[in-house]
């Protein structure tokens, strides 16, 4: 590992003893408080990943500046920078340094987190459901796409008078659709195998390729290189075989794997031989060019069809609780509040920005889910709402745009106040949208499903 100059002058040992403190702090920070948090939201009927996301928000950049991502800019908190330079042997400004270089392993951490949910959200999509539904999921997200882009793009350049490239930048920002927060959401509330589930975790996968392809467009644009349709339309059919080829694979494949497990005798078989499934997956779907985020959707969808099914979940499933929690956490921890400070008059015009483009946000995304045709009941308003929050993928986007240059600071902070107001909003008014509803319509769901959801903590 390569550290700054000043830090080389360090001994070994004591980089090390500040590293490891650093980082057992951190995981006691995120689950003492991810717990804390989830115990008061459950007891208020609301969904336990708020809970995580507010953890987060609080220990983090908006907060107590304990948990800081470095893509925050901010001072870590003096108080954790004086315990670890006192335990440690290390001069206090040599801590922020070994802080930041060693937070990548925790985001690593957070990753496999989020790896392991959509996994385990492959694992239990209705494969027959999921393919019946994807024309409705196919028209949900085109919809969701379209709606947001336009209405916020032209809203910006015409009322606000925004140039044409940070425009249709904070334009498809508005895109995006977090599918490990969706997924999450549907499945503690029992409603992941339901059709309108379905169709939201199709129309998020979806949102996720329609991503990668606007991300490359507007790149192209800022960038001012030449805008080739041949790479994109290779990129979209890449894409296609895929989740195509993960369908397919998944009456083929799986009764392969349950040959090799019942040849396994090592205890761990089953979460080692899919996990093994789930890297490879990954790997293939970012040799294409796609997220591994999609990869391990897809490796859920292969091992779906498996007659091991329920032993890998629950296999799956304390990681999922585990790494999972960080993920949300450090998604929390990386909104930093302090720009948008009604208080502030330097950030009382991005407010306003700000205010316009979550309203087209959430009416976007909500009217997509009247946007297809059915003949079944299908509650409408829930698949507009679990297509609502931005999550993680708005911040990749908000990351992307700030880095680039692309981005006035009010912008920025408009972009983060949309993506902090749908990622908790969502979860909140699904929660209670469906208080009463039976998932189905009023077909009960099958009872290891209702015992045994995607839920986390």
């Amino acid at each position: 590992m390569c550290f700054p100059p000043f830090l080389s002058v360090l001994s070994t040992h004591d980089v090390e003893v500040a590293e490891t403190l650093i980082g057992v702090i951190n995981f006691l920070l995120i689950f003492v408080a991810a717990r804390t948090f989830a115990e008061v939201l459950v007891r208020l009927s609301l969904p336990t990943i708020v809970g995580e996301l507010l953890a987060g928000v609080v220990i983090g950049a908006s907060g107590l500046h304990l948990l800081m991502p470095p893509t925050t800019n901010a001072q870590l908190n003096e108080g954790f920078v004086n315990l670890i330079s006192s335990l440690a042997s290390v001069p206090p400004e040599a801590v922020p340094d070994l802080y930041f270089e060693t937070f990548p392993s925790l985001q690593a951490v957070a990753t496999l987190g989020l790896y392991a949910l959509l996994f385990l959200t492959g694992l239990e999509s209705e494969l027959e459901e999921l393919v019946a539904v994807g024309v409705q999921a196919f028209t949900v997200a085109m919809a969701g796409v379209i709606l947001p882009f336009a209405l916020g793009t032209f809203g910006l350049m015409f009322i606000f008078q925004v140039d044409l490239i940070p425009a249709v930048f904070a334009g498809a920002s508005m895109t995006a659709t977090s599918i490990g927060i969706t997924a999450s959401v549907f499945g503690e509330l029992g409603f992941l195998k339901t059709r309108e589930g379905q169709i939201v975790i199709g129309a998020a996968v979806l949102d996720d390729i329609l991503g990668i392809v606007i991300l490359a467009v507007v790149v192209a644009l800022a960038t001012g290189g030449a805008l080739e349709i041949a790479p994109i339309l290779k990129l979209v059919g890449a894409a296609t075989l895929f989740v195509i080829g993960a369908i397919a694979l998944s009456r083929t494949a799986a009764p392969g794997f349950d040959w090799l497990l019942e040849r396994l005798k090592a205890p761990g078989a089953v979460v080692v031989a899919s996990f093994v499934i789930l890297v490879l997956s990954c790997f293939v779907a970012t040799a294409i060019g796609l997220e591994a985020a999609l990869g391990a959707f897809a490796a859920g969808l292969i091992l779906s069809s498996s007659k091991n099914n329920h032993a890998i979940q629950q296999s799956v499933l304390p990681l999922v609780s585990l790494f999972a929690t960080i993920f949300f956490v450090l998604v929390g921890a990386g909104m930093d509040l302090s720009v948008i400070n009604p208080l502030d008059p330097t950030s009382r015009s991005a407010l306003v920005v700000a205010g316009f483009m979550l309203i087209v946000a959430i009416v976007g995304k909500i009217a997509a889910g009247w946007s297809f045709i059915i003949d079944k009941p299908t509650d409408r308003l829930v698949v507009g709402l679990g297509m609502m929050p931005r999550g993680e993928v708005g911040l990749i986007f908000l990351g992307l745009g700030t880095s680039a240059g692309l981005l006035t600071p009010s912008l920025e902070a408009a972009v983060l106040l949309m993506v902090i107001g749908t990622t908790f909003l969502a979860p909140v008014l699904l929660r209670v949208v469906l208080k009463d509803k039976t998932p189905g319509g009023g077909n009960s769901i099958p009872d290891d499903v209702a015992a045994n959801p995607v839920g986390l903590v």
